[in-house]
Parts: structure tokens; sequence; C-alpha cells
């Protein structure tokens, strides 16, 4: 990614706009439902809940809806770091247009407390630190190149683009996890980045929609799909913001189906 406006050049390859057009319908349609003008709050509730489910699922957690909405949830570190990450993920929006590394470092925190040395929380990994999370979407890029495709991101981020913030959102979660910058909980940090994207960027300012749910609907697609953007090839990038935008329409629907469950009382 090193042209002026890379993240643009992105949105025109091959299917990528038809995909992205689909899943802004799909999240307008919901954004317009009546039951946001007075509980919109609540919606957004649900939705975080039901993200940081999927979201530690498919980072290999077994846990329920009906055992996370109770007081004896279970002490799973990758539950409850994807717990964390969620509650804390509202407040950060304005920090993420302007500083992407510190988000990043901050969301590695909340996801890891519970699985790494104090020392090693928000910090990019090291030759001594291997990579333990998901195997099969493990990654071989090595520390120096993570810190500079780290920085490389970064940079786009704070500069102006003229693509969707539904392509931004998915190239931020196929980099963090290719990269696997931390080692560990990387999944959770992506997943989160990406539903940051979408806020930040104004496609869901009131964070209503959960593309982990998305993610896991379709995690029988979710590994070949990363693989895919992995490759570095422009059809395999465009395999992944495909996916990502699949999996940001059925959030999408999720949450329609949240506010018609409202709705109805």
């Amino acid at each position: 990614m090193t042209d002026a406006d890379a993240f643009a050049h992105v949105a025109n390859l091959p299917g990528v706009a038809d995909a992205v057009a689909d899943a802004r319908v799909a999240v307008d349609r919901l954004l317009g439902h009546r039951i946001l003008r007075r509980r919109s709050a609540e919606v957004s509730t649900e939705s975080a809940l039901r993200g940081a489910r999927a979201s530690a699922v498919l980072e290999g957690a077994s846990v329920t809806l009906e055992e996370l909405r109770t007081a004896e949830r279970p002490d799973d570190p990758i539950v409850q770091g994807s717990l964390r990450v969620s509650a804390e993920l509202g407040s950060l929006a304005e920090t993420w247009r302007q500083a992407p590394r510190q988000v990043l470092a901050r969301l590695h925190v909340l996801a890891a407390a519970d699985a790494v040395d104090h020392a090693s929380l928000g910090r990019p990994r090291t030759e001594e630190r291997p990579v333990t999370d998901v195997p099969d979407l493990a990654t071989d890029v090595s520390p120096d190149e993570v810190a500079g495709r780290l920085d490389q991101l970064s940079e786009l981020l704070v500069q102006p683009t003229k693509a969707p913030a539904i392509v931004v959102a998915a190239i931020v979660h196929g980099e963090l996890l290719t990269l696997r910058p931390f080692g560990w909980g990387d999944g959770l940090v992506a997943r989160a980045a990406q539903r940051l994207t979408l806020v930040a960027r104004g496609l869901d300012p009131k964070s209503l929609t959960a593309p982990e749910v998305g993610h896991a609907e379709l995690a029988d697609e979710y590994p070949d799909a990363l693989r895919a953007y992995a490759s570095g090839t422009p059809e395999g990038v465009a395999t992944w913001i495909r996916h990502c935008s699949a999996a940001t329409a059925a959030a999408a629907r999720d949450s329609q189906a949240i506010c018609e469950a409202f709705l109805r009382g």
C-alpha cells in the first residue's frame, strides 16, 4: 500500500464496489428503523454484547450469550478480554482518527490483560515472543516487518481517502490479522478495529452493528478469505474486502432483528 490513496485503489478492485454497496444498503436500512428514535442505546448495548461473544468464539472460546448475560461469566481470558474491548470501544473513536497506534496498544491491553505478562501489553511482538494465536490464522510475518507495516497502516489512516468506510475497515482488519502484531489476542484487536473504523468514519456512528457477528456467521469462509488477503494479490485482497462487506451486511441484518425484537416488546 504505497499509493497516495491506497485505500481508494483497493476500492476499485473487481467486485468490491458492488459488495460495499450491498453492505451499505443493509446498514442504511438498519439506521432507518423507527425503534432507534428512542432505543438506539439499548440496541447498541445488545449489539456490543453479541459482538463480544462472536469475537471470543472466533478466537477459540466457548461461550453463549446467555452466559454473558449473567454475573457468572466464564473465567476465560479470551471471553474476559473480548468483553473489556467491547465495553471501551465507544470511547476510542476520536483517538482512532488521530492516533491509531495508540488505540491499537490500548485494545491489546484490554484484550490480553489476563493472558500475557504486563510488560508485553500493548507492545508489538519480538523474536522472543512467538505468535500463539488461532493456529489456522497464524502468520509468518517477522517482527521487523510487523513494525514497518503497522507504521504504514497508521500513516494511511490519518490521511484523507475517497474509499468507503467498509473498505478501510476491511483493510485494517486484514492487516492486523495478517501481521499478528502482538502475538496473543490479535483477532480480538483486529475485529474491534474494524468496528471502530466503521464508527469513526461515519458509516455506523452509534455502533449499532457488530461486524464480529457477521464474521461468526461466515466463519467457514473467514480463514480462507484472510489467506487470500495475505497473499497480497489484487484478487486475494478483493476476496477479503467482499468477505468483510458480506459480514457487515450480515451484522446489519442481525441488528435489524434486535430492533424488531425490541419493537415487539
